[in-house]
C-alpha cells in the first residue's frame, strides 16, 4: 500500500478556517489526548519531535530539524513532517508537510478561542506582529469575523506595510496603544519576551488572544491585562509551568490557578459578558498537530 504524502499546496487547496475551528471543537469531544515532546541537540542544530495519542483518532508524530545554518546555503532553517497512525492498528496513515499542519494549527488554535469569546460583531481587529504568522491569521480572522476590518502593527513598520500590502482592505498602525485601544479583537503574534500590550491600555468588552510566548522566559502582556481579564487556554498542559506569559505572574501571585478558567476540554465554559475582557493563551501541543492533521488528511482524501 502507498502512503500518502499530503504537501502545502495540495493540502491547502482543501481545507477552510471555519471547519477546522469546527474540527478542532469536535477533537476535543474525545478522551484528553496523551501527549510527549523529545528534544536532541547537536550544537548548533535541533530535532524536535512532539507526539499526541487521542483515544478515538489516532496518533501523531511531528518532527521538526532546525538547522540555523541553512540560510547560508539557501535552505529553509527549520524542515520536518508530520506522521499521522492509525488508532485502530498503530499503521502509518499519512505524511502531511510540516509547515502546512504548523500554519493552521496555530491559527485555527486562535481562531477557536475568537470565535467563542470575542463578540459575533466584532468590527476591529488588530494583529500585532508581522512574522511567518502574520498572514495566515490575516486569512483566518477575515474569514471568522467577515466584517471586521484589520489592522497590523509591527515594530519594524515596512514589515507591516509588506504584508497589509499584499492583504486588499487591511492597513497599518502608527500607534500601538491607540490602535489597541481602538480594537474589538487584539491578536498578538510577536517574538518578544517582554509585555508589548498594556492591561491599562484594554477596553470593556474587548478579546486578547496571545500567540507569540512560547518558551519559559516570554511574554506578550503585562500583569495588569491579566488581572482585569478572564482568562482561557488551549491546554492546562502545554501551558502552566511552560510558558512565561502563565507561569511568570502564577509564581508571582499575581494569579492564581483558579484564575484559569478553562481549557479546550471545557469549551461550554468558554463565554462571556457584554462588558468582559477575555484574555486566551495559544499554548499549541502535538495534539493540535494531530486534530489538524486529521482534518488535512479528510479533507484530502475526500477530494480525491
Amino acid at each position: 500500500m502507498t502512503i500518502p504524502y499530503i504537501s502545502f499546496d495540495e493540502g491547502e487547496a482543501n481545507i477552510g478556517w471555519l471547519e477546522l475551528t469546527e474540527a478542532l471543537a469536535r477533537g476535543h469531544d474525545l478522551p484528553r489526548a496523551e501527549i510527549g515532546d523529545t528534544f536532541l541537540y547537536r550544537d548548533p542544530d535541533t530535532l524536535l519531535s512532539r507526539s499526541a495519542w487521542i483515544d478515538g483518532m489516532g496518533l501523531a508524530v511531528k518532527t521538526a530539524t532546525i538547522f540555523p545554518d541553512n540560510p547560508k546555503r539557501d535552505m529553509p532553517m527549520v524542515n520536518g513532517a508530520v506522521c499521522l497512525y492509525s488508532d485502530r492498528d498503530g499503521t502509518l496513515s499519512a505524511l502531511i508537510d510540516f509547515h502546512l499542519v504548523t500554519k493552521w494549527k496555530t491559527v485555527g488554535d486562535s481562531l477557536l478561542a475568537a470565535r467563542r469569546l470575542a463578540h459575533a460583531d466584532s468590527r476591529n481587529i488588530l494583529i500585532v506582529g508581522t512574522g511567518t504568522v502574520g498572514s495566515g491569521l490575516c486569512d483566518a480572522f477575515a474569514a471568522g469575523f467577515p466584517d471586521a476590518t484589520l489592522t497590523l502593527w509591527n515594530r519594524t513598520r515596512a514589515k507591516a506595510d509588506a504584508l497589509a500590502a499584499s492583504k486588499p482592505g487591511v492597513t497599518v498602525a502608527d500607534d500601538l496603544e491607540t490602535a489597541v485601544c481602538a480594537a474589538d479583537i487584539v491578536v498578538t503574534a510577536t517574538m518578544s519576551s517582554t509585555p508589548v500590550i498594556r492591561g491599562a491600555w484594554l477596553q470593556p468588552g474587548q478579546h486578547l488572544n496571545l500567540i507569540g510566548a512560547y518558551r519559559p522566559d516570554m511574554r506578550e502582556a503585562d500583569d495588569t491585562a491579566l488581572t482585569r481579564a478572564r482568562i482561557f487556554v488551549d491546554s492546562f498542559d502545554t501551558t502552566v509551568g511552560h510558558i512565561g506569559e502563565i507561569q511568570i505572574p502564577l509564581d508571582a501571585g499575581v494569579i492564581t490557578r483558579d484564575d484559569l478558567i478553562a481549557d479546550y476540554y471545557d469549551l461550554a465554559a468558554f463565554q462571556r459578558t457584554e462588558d468582559d475582557i477575555t484574555l486566551f493563551k495559544n499554548g499549541g501541543g502535538a495534539h493540535l498537530d494531530l486534530m489538524t492533521g486529521r482534518y488535512i488528511l479528510d479533507k484530502w482524501q475526500a477530494a480525491r
